[in-house]
């Protein structure tokens, strides 16, 4: 396995935040609201209206909780994740291949390979139905632009801003953006059934959280959070209270106009308060607001993430986290305007897997916002340091890699055996054959010579 060589030194900061922290809770950058007085209150028990019975039925019906092997890690990805339409995607500074990326570097430090990680299957419309309703999933189909011609795609293109996606057939725009939407929809879910089996789990993608029941934005397409936390309610027995921990750069808008007046959800949002989505309603609903100044650096984003985690946790016990850990706060990102460094962000997804893993609360993370292509190489570092940490880990994962090795190596001594025996056979059958040519030229050449004599 292979981890940069700064583990040491991001362990040694950790410590020394976690012992005595640097700079107070309310940093002169930081403005901290809390505004949710009263978290723990009961939860009301209502009759379901015809639409959540719907709902309901539709959970049950669902193929997305797939059986999973103990030999595979409660990581989730498919190559379906990637996102290419005729190269317009690179009109948007979203990099729309780092999760592929991120998979490539772990396979690459021996941690994984195809058969360890869990591939999810594509949420169906039904899926969707969930949460969204019929009239904004018939929105990313077709739309009007000339009267009698319904083969466009404006909403879709709104939503990745790429405007010219608007141009594009409908179907080429399902199958190159909107499939790889759903296959990442479909792996969130699914990661929170796998978090509450094992205790954490990893979707190398989604993290949709500009994206509500009713409206899409920010190159969110599906509301992957809010669908994965209302299957666990659903469908999971002993998830009654959630807890979203949301570390991207921006508002987490969608997530929090789904769950404005639920009770069983608290949301935690540390943003940069001067970049997209500027969504004040949507404000109303986070429990605790952590909104930060641009530039912000390491010293002052951890410490406010850090002392803002442990609060929500004093306020509410969740039965599970739902981590939404996007790197577009690394410094120089285009959107995100923050100024924390590539360990800083190691630093603090060690921080939240290590809280949650203290405390025996289920985790599950999503990769979401993230521009650069250098940000696939931290994620996958900042995974890759969580299982050094011992925050994660799957022993029968890694007793099937190294039996896979051993047996690989065995099968290449055995070559490399047979190889050798052939090469000697033929060097022996080489130099007999040499001898024996030598042996009969020389017997020819006397006999010649005697003949001569007489």
């Amino acid at each position: 396995m292979e981890v940069s060589k700064e583990t040491t030194d991001r362990s040694e900061k950790l410590k020394e935040y976690e012992d005595n922290g640097k700079g107070s809770e309310n940093s002169s950058d930081i403005q901290i609201s809390n505004d949710s007085p009263s978290i723990e209150s009961k939860t009301k028990v209502k009759k379901l209206s015809p639409t959540e019975e719907k709902q309901r039925a539709k959970v049950e019906k669902s193929q997305l909780y797939i059986q999973v092997a103990q030999k595979q890690w409660p990581i989730v990805y498919a190559a379906e994740y990637n996102i290419s339409f005729l190269g317009l995607e690179k009109l948007h500074p979203f990099d729309a291949g780092k999760w592929g990326r991120i998979f490539d570097f772990l396979k690459e430090s021996k941690m994984v390979r195809e058969e360890t990680i869990v591939k999810p299957l594509e949420a169906t419309e039904d899926d969707l139905l969930v949460v969204h309703s019929r009239n904004y999933i018939n929105s990313l189909k077709l739309t009007d632009i000339v009267e009698g011609i319904n083969e466009w795609s404006m909403n879709v293109a709104g939503i990745t801003e790429v405007p010219p996606v608007a141009l594009l057939p409908n179907f080429v725009v399902q199958k190159r953006v909107l499939r790889p939407f759903r296959h990442q929809t479909g792996g969130s879910i699914l990661a929170g059934k796998l978090a509450m089996d094992r205790g954490w789990a990893i979707n190398i993608g989604g993290g949709f959280h500009h994206c509500s029941a009713e409206r899409g934005g920010g190159f969110c397409a599906y509301a992957d959070i809010t669908l994965s936390i209302k299957f666990l309610f659903e469908k999971v027995e002993g998830v009654s209270k959630v807890m979203i921990v949301d570390l991207d750069a921006h508002q987490g808008n969608g997530h929090e106009r789904d769950f404005m007046d639920d009770d069983r959800v608290y949301i935690m949002d540390v943003y940069n308060r001067g970049i997209y989505p500027h969504d004040g309603y949507a404000k109303r609903a986070i429990k605790r607001k952590v909104e930060l100044n641009h530039f912000t650096d390491d010293v002052d984003y951890l410490d406010a993430v850090k002392n803002n985690l442990r609060a929500s946790l004093e306020e509410f016990t969740p039965d599970i986290i739902v981590y939404n850990a996007g790197t577009d706060i690394l410094e120089g990102e285009p959107l995100g305007n923050l100024s924390v460094t590539a360990q800083g962000i190691i630093l603090r997804d060690e921080m939240v897997f290590a809280k949650a893993r203290e405390l025996n609360i289920p985790i599950f993370m999503l990769t979401s916002g993230g521009y650069t292509r250098g940000t696939a190489r931290i994620i996958a570092d900042s995974i890759l340091n969580l299982r050094q940490q011992k925050l994660i880990s799957c022993e029968e994962a890694d007793s099937f890699m190294h039996t896979e090795t051993d047996l690989s190596d065995v099968g290449m001594s055995h070559s490399q055996s047979e190889g050798s025996l052939l090469s000697r056979c033929k060097n022996a059958c080489v130099s007999f054959i040499t001898r024996s040519s030598t042996q009969e030229f020389d017997q020819v050449g006397r006999e010649n010579g005697q003949s001569d004599k007489g």
